[in-house]
C-alpha cells in the first residue's frame, strides 16, 4: 500500500511539474502573440495613412507612378497578409516601398513644403517610432519564448506540446545595407 501511495504521489508531482511547463510555455507563447498585436494596431494605421500620402504625392510627382504603385501594392499585400510570419515579410517591402518614396520627395520641394503632406508625413513618423518601440516588446516577447522553449527542462517536452522557436521581427537584409550606409549630404 505504501509503494501504491509512493508511485500516487510521484506521477501527481511529475504531472504538476510538465502542467507547470506547459503552462508556463502558453504564457510566453500568448505575451508574444499579444506583443504582435500591438505591432498590427500600428500596422492598421500606417496603412491607413499610406492612401493620404500617396494621394498627396500625386500631385506634385505624376511622373512617379511606378514608385506610388509600388507602395500601394506593398500596403494592399500587407492589409492581406495572414499570420504573424506572413505580416512581417509584408511589413518589410512596406518599409522598403516607403523608403523609396522618401528618396523620390526629396526631389520635390514644394511637396516638403505643403501642409497636408507635412502633416502626414510627422504622422507617419509618429506611428514609425511607436512601430520601432512595438518591435522592441515584440522581439523581447519572442526572446522570451524562444528561451523557454531551448532550455531544459522545457525542450523535453516543448516538441511534443508544439512549441517551437519563433522569429525575431528584424530589418530585411536590403534594409539593413540600406541603413548602414552612410547618409549623403549635399548643398
Amino acid at each position: 500500500m505504501t509503494t501504491l501511495i509512493i508511485i500516487v504521489v510521484v506521477v501527481v508531482v511529475i504531472a504538476l511539474w510538465v502542467m507547470g511547463i506547459y503552462n508556463g510555455l502558453v504564457k510566453c507563447r500568448n505575451n508574444r502573440e499579444n506583443a504582435f498585436a500591438n505591432i498590427d494596431v500600428q500596422l492598421k494605421q500606417r496603412y491607413d495613412l499610406i492612401p493620404q500620402l500617396v494621394a498627396t504625392v500625386k500631385g506634385y510627382a505624376a511622373h512617379e507612378k511606378e514608385t506610388l504603385e509600388n507602395v500601394i501594392n506593398a500596403r494592399n499585400a500587407a492589409v492581406n497578409a495572414i499570420g504573424i510570419n506572413d505580416k512581417i515579410k509584408a511589413d518589410e517591402a512596406v518599409t522598403s516601398a516607403l523608403a523609396g518614396l522618401k528618396v523620390t520627395l526629396e526631389a520635390y520641394p514644394d511637396l516638403k513644403a505643403n501642409q497636408n503632406f507635412l502633416q502626414l508625413q510627422n504622422e507617419v513618423s509618429d506611428i514609425e517610432n511607436k512601430l520601432a518601440a512595438s518591435r522592441r516588446f515584440f522581439n523581447s516577447a519572442t526572446r522570451e519564448l524562444n528561451n523557454a522553449v531551448q532550455t531544459f527542462p522545457a525542450v523535453l517536452f516543448a516538441g511534443s506540446f508544439g512549441f517551437h522557436t519563433e522569429p525575431m521581427f528584424e530589418i530585411a537584409q536590403e534594409q539593413r545595407a540600406t541603413l548602414e550606409k552612410a547618409p549623403e549630404i549635399s548643398f
